[in-house]
């Protein structure tokens, strides 16, 4: 890492600490109490904020919002895993929880995100944004997946570095603080994320994320944190009342562009590029699950319909059922409803006789699964036209 090319901003810089084996390292600045946006970007925070807007009230209104969060919650940690290097699709889980198989490595990284996103909204009531939130939302992300030799849940107490694989300390990109140097801009940055500075909601999160990936304060799991942190800000202050949004998939669309926006706040002391890129991602990711949201309610309400007519309240469940999970199987019915597998086979032959469920091939188990396509391609396509 050249020191050069880290001078002194508004946002930090790069010096070589002291001692006989010192390195250049960025020395991260506090971060600025007030921000004001060019006027280029005015409109577009109003559009991402009322983009926002229409997707919080989505949430409000629909009947059921657990019939969306589980499958919204799944896309955002598919992208934000696959930011990573995993090869996990949302098919593969919806299959996997039908089927109750043993999940493979890059489907445990996924379900991994799900449980420490799930975990900071139940807390976020009781637990504002801290050092304590951070470190059990850490421990749950890298439980039992790749990192877990990393100490989960533990602030860094060694040196880490951004770079080609091979590079070391001298040819890293990027070398975050030293580790003495965490506390202060730990403290810092909490305390910035439970301030109300003078500046947008939205900027604030944006300055919040950058300066997260900054500080780097973990030997691994860094990224998928501070993007998860990204959505649970907007939940803890208000603006939405559930994970509903999935801003990894627009960032992993526009990966190399997120980067170099991370990096000129660093180098160039210019925040503008990261900003103006997480306004458009919230904008594009809000309208698009708006989208899906109005498709998947329109359809629930075509399946509801359909099956009221077989005069089964149990086969009303099992259209909730398909629209959080869209493959399911008669051990899912049997778990979720509290019926016997006879029960539970006949509820899916008659769904499926009732044109709501396709017959797929059986599991490697010989077990019968059935897909709700309809509502399977709203989930899994990359993007609904309706939303661009």
């Amino acid at each position: 890492m050249n020191a050069g090319d880290f001078p002194r901003t508004a946002f930090g810089r790069a010096r070589r600490t002291a001692g006989p084996h010192g390195y250049v390292a960025y020395f991260p600045a506090p971060l600025p109490r007030a921000f004001e946006l060019p006027a280029r970007l005015v409109s577009k925070l109003a559009d991402a904020e009322a983009a926002l807007g229409r997707l919080a009230g989505v949430g409000q209104l629909l009947p059921n919002p657990h019939l969306l969060i589980r499958p919204y919650l799944l896309r955002e940690a598919v992208a934000s895993t696959m930011i990573e290097g995993t090869q996990a699709s949302l098919a593969e889980i919806f299959e996997l929880g039908a089927a109750g198989d043993q999940p493979s490595a890059d489907v445990e990284e996924v379900l991994a995100y799900v449980d420490a996103m799930e975990w900071a909204v139940t807390a976020a009531p009781r637990l504002p944004i801290s050092a304590r939130m951070l470190l059990e939302s850490h421990r749950r992300l890298l439980s039992g997946v790749r990192g877990a030799d990393r100490s989960p849940g533990e602030l860094r107490t060694t040196q880490n570095w951004i770079g080609r694989p091979g590079s070391t300390l001298e040819t890293a990109s990027f070398v975050p603080p030293p580790p003495d140097e965490l506390a202060a801009a730990l403290t810092d940055w909490e305390c910035f994320a439970n301030e109300e500075p003078d500046m947008p909601l939205l900027v604030q999160d944006a300055l919040l994320h950058v300066q997260f990936e900054t500080i780097h304060p973990f030997l691994d799991g860094n990224g998928r944190l501070g993007r998860l942190l990204l959505v649970l800000f907007l939940i803890v202050r208000g603006r939405l009342t559930a994970p509903l949004l999935y801003l990894s998939a627009g960032i992993e669309r526009e990966r190399d562009r997120y980067y170099a926006a991370l990096s000129a706040t660093r180098t160039d002391g210019d925040a503008l590029p990261w900003i103006e890129l997480f306004l458009d991602v919230v904008r594009s990711q809000s309208l698009d699950a708006v989208a899906r949201a109005e498709r998947i309610v329109e359809l629930r309400e075509r399946y509801r319909a359909t099956a009221t007519e077989l005069g089964s309240v149990n086969a009303l469940q099992v259209v909730d059922l398909m629209c959080e999970n869209p493959i399911v199987t008669s051990r899912l019915v049997e778990g979720r409803l509290g019926v016997a597998r006879p029960t539970a086979l006949r509820l899916l032959r008659q769904l499926a006789a009732a044109g709501l469920l396709d017959e797929a091939a059986q599991g490697p188990r010989g077990q019968r699964r059935y897909v709700a396509r309809d509502l399977l391609d709203v989930v899994t396509t990359d993007e609904l036209a309706t939303a661009r």
